[in-house]
Order: structure tokens, then sequence, then C-alpha cells
């Protein structure tokens, strides 16, 4: 008898900080892309909440070593948020946005390494900051605004920048969230993480970018309709 082979599951990791972390709650952007795939391949999740590019490029090859058998067909690289705090109100997460740049650069380059070419990476931008609704949280956690709009896009302006270097993609939410002067309140819960409707708009937006990347995936195992009744094994066990 010939030895069961194994199922390998196609994957899509999705990297980044807090935004990407909390994207498989209810309504998130995360579950919402996983949900889309479903029989096709597993989206993991490996957002690491207050996270900068600092911190994540070192992390980077323990999540995807360097021998991974089955590298990913496509990444997510979500990061900036924390990266653009002020430095004299949060040096623990600020990283200069020079360095943010090589770091992005640095994550690109590990990948390809690992196995995923650039044409499979996908960066996303942080989106817009509301100010007013961020400094009541900061004040709830007893600091005080640490975090500017027009510091977020510079970062964001950066990573967009980088992607053409690079070569990838890129989906710039914070252009994309305040385009035609649209209120961009509506997108966040906080003045800076996702609210249900900007869950969706992430979705929706991120969907357009991977869906090329997954289309030629098959569906795994048969519809069940398809299933010999008589000898299920004849259908489930063949290649």
């Amino acid at each position: 008898m010939s030895k069961m082979k194994n199922i390998i599951w196609p994957q899509v990791i999705l990297f980044g900080d807090s935004i990407t972390q909390f994207s498989f709650q209810l309504n998130g952007w995360g579950s919402e892309i996983a949900n889309k795939l479903a029989r096709k391949c597993d989206v993991v999740n490996r957002g690491l909440s207050g996270y900068n590019t600092r911190w994540a490029k070192v992390v980077l090859p323990r999540i995807l070593p360097p021998t991974a058998s089955n590298p990913p067909v496509a990444v997510t690289i979500f990061f900036g948020a924390n990266d653009c705090s002020l430095e004299d109100k949060n040096p623990q997460q600020h990283v200069p946005c020079e360095e943010f740049t090589q770091n992005l650069k640095d994550m690109v380059k590990y990948l390809a390494s690992a196995g995923v070419p650039n044409d499979k990476v996908i960066f996303i931008t942080p989106p817009p900051l509301h100010e007013a609704s961020w400094e009541k949280e900061c004040i709830l956690k007893g600091c005080s605004l640490n975090r500017l709009n027009s510091v977020t896009g510079q970062y964001a302006q950066a990573c967009v920048q980088t992607a053409g270097q690079c070569g990838v993609d890129v989906l710039d939410l914070w252009s994309l969230m305040q385009k035609d002067g649209q209120d961009f309140t509506v997108y966040l819960a906080d003045g800076l993480h996702l609210s249900v409707k900007g869950n969706q708009f992430v979705a929706e937006h991120l969907w357009r970018l991977l869906e090329s990347r997954v289309a030629d995936l098959p569906f795994i195992l048969p519809y069940w309709g398809d299933v010999d009744a008589k000898n299920p094994e004849n259908s489930l066990l063949s290649d």
C-alpha cells in the first residue's frame, strides 16, 4: 500500500502590528480575507500589538524560517503606526523614518531569501490618525498625545516610495481614506485603530491586490457531492 500523502495547505501571512493582530476579530479585515480563501489556503495572523519595524525585522526569521518547505503565496507587511510615534512622547516605539524605510527593505530582502519573491509581498501604510480621538485614549492612559497625522503621513509616503524601490505592491490607506477630503474618522474606532467600516475598507482594497496572487489556488479536497459514497477513499486519498 502506497504511503498516504499529507495535504500541503498554501499560506497567506499577515504580518504587522495591532491593526493586524486585531484583524481576526468579528468583522475584521483578516477574517474577511480568510473567509474568501476558505478551502484554498490558510490565512495566518502574525500581528504583534505595539511592535515597530525595528522589532519586526528581528522576529521575522522566527515567524518564517529561511528553510521553510512551503513558502507563503503572499505576505502583507503592515507597520508604521507605532514607528511614527513622536520621539519625545513615545521613545519606546518610535523609529526614525529613515530607519523605518531601511527596515522595510531589509524585510523584503529577507523574504526573497526565504522563497517569497517581491511580487508576492504587499506593503500596507498606516491609516490616517484622528488626533482629537487618539488624544482622549492617551489621556486615559496617563500620557499626552503621542502621534500626529502629518507625521503618520510622512511614514505612509516613505512606505509608498519604498514599495516602488523594492518592486512590491502597496495599499496606501493614509491617502485613500482621506481622498477628496472625505471624513476618515468613520474608518477609525479610537483615532488610530480600525472601526468596522475601516476593517471593511481594508478588506475590500487589499483583496483587489491579493486576488491575482491566489486566483490559481485550487479548491482543496473534493466537493462533498463529488465524493464516491461507496468508496470514499477513492475520492479523498487521490491527488
